[in-house]
């Protein structure tokens, strides 16, 4: 974002804002934010902890509006911005396309085995282990969001059953949602099987793709109980945020072998710790929370949360 600003930053000055960006890691304590904060009108936040904490300190201070980068606002403790009257807001739908490619690139990969085979190859050994064909085979697609009808599209062109557990939608004759009737759903997904609950979309499924926000709701929700109602040898990828799915389940399915493979871009506690039984498994993938980091996708989703802010002021 910082390298990009100066693209746009002479759009950004007839407004009369002076933006900073002070120095800071990938996640900042609540003690660092508590120290800054003050200093500023608005906060673009990351994933961050936005706290009560934090937006105590920054009442005390300049703190008048906040902005969630990106859609995922778990991090965000929005009874404490009510509770002192600060404004906040994020920016939906940036990173459908993005993350999904990234939830589809695992797919692919699991499947067929190729990180393995390209490791095997490079030490000298000619493998050639059977993977399977796409075509007819189930996924259980967990959250139908922005990200989730990408993943659904995606999956569908490679002739996949998607069977969707969102509690957000329904089929009217066509498929519908709950909290927002204006919202089209584009006719080339229209072939998902919107199910029930989440236990009809996981039975007899070849993959879990976790695309759902985390809540109270949501999390811990894919565990051993709803796992087992796959099909042996089943094939989970997270795309969306750790805690939904429970790790210790997992590494206990990976070791009896009825959970093939996984593909993590997200977990329980980030950043990985190298003491993690997940690291274990040599036939799974894993990211570093990095699904939606492309050049296109970043600057597009900071130019808007800058406009935000400046609308907010």
């Amino acid at each position: 974002m910082i390298k990009q600003l100066g693209k746009f930053k002479t759009e950004l000055d007839k407004y009369g804002f002076d933006i900073h960006v002070p120095e800071f890691t990938a996640v900042m304590t609540e003690d660092k934010l508590c120290e800054i904060i003050g200093n500023y009108d608005g906060w673009i936040i990351g994933d961050d902890p936005c706290t009560e904490k934090v937006i105590v300190a920054g009442k005390k201070g300049n703190l008048k509006v906040l902005v969630k980068w990106g859609v995922g606002v778990d991090n965000v403790d929005f009874d404490a911005c009510k509770k002192y009257n600060i404004p906040v807001t994020n920016t939906p739908a940036m990173f459908g396309e993005e993350v999904s490619d990234i939830a589809i690139n695992y797919l692919l990969t699991l499947t067929r085995e190729t990180h393995i085979i390209n490791k095997k190859v490079r030490e000298g050994n000619w493998y050639k282990p059977a993977g399977r064909t796409l075509t007819g085979l189930k996924v259980a697609l967990v959250g139908f969001g922005d990200i989730g009808r990408c993943v659904a599209r995606k999956c569908l062109a490679f002739n996949l059953k998607v069977n969707v557990s969102d509690p957000g939608f329904y089929r009217d004759n066509k498929i519908k949602c709950k909290y927002n009737e204006e919202l089209i759903i584009p006719d080339n997904i229209q072939e998902v099987n919107i199910c029930d609950n989440l236990q009809e979309a996981v039975s007899n499924s070849d993959y879990i793709i976790v695309t759902c926000s985390l809540n109270k709701n949501t999390k811990s929700m894919i565990n051993k109980k709803v796992i087992k109602l796959a099909n042996n040898g089943v094939i989970i990828i997270n795309v969306a945020r750790g805690p939904i799915v429970v790790e210790e389940d997992v590494v206990e399915l990976l070791d009896e072998g009825f959970i093939k493979s996984v593909g993590f871009d997200v977990f329980e506690e980030e950043p990985l710790s190298n003491t993690n039984r997940l690291l274990n498994y040599e036939q799974n993938i894993y990211g570093s929370h990095n699904g939606s980091n492309t050049i296109d996708a970043v600057l597009k989703t900071s130019k808007i949360a800058i406009y935000k802010m400046f609308k907010l002021l």
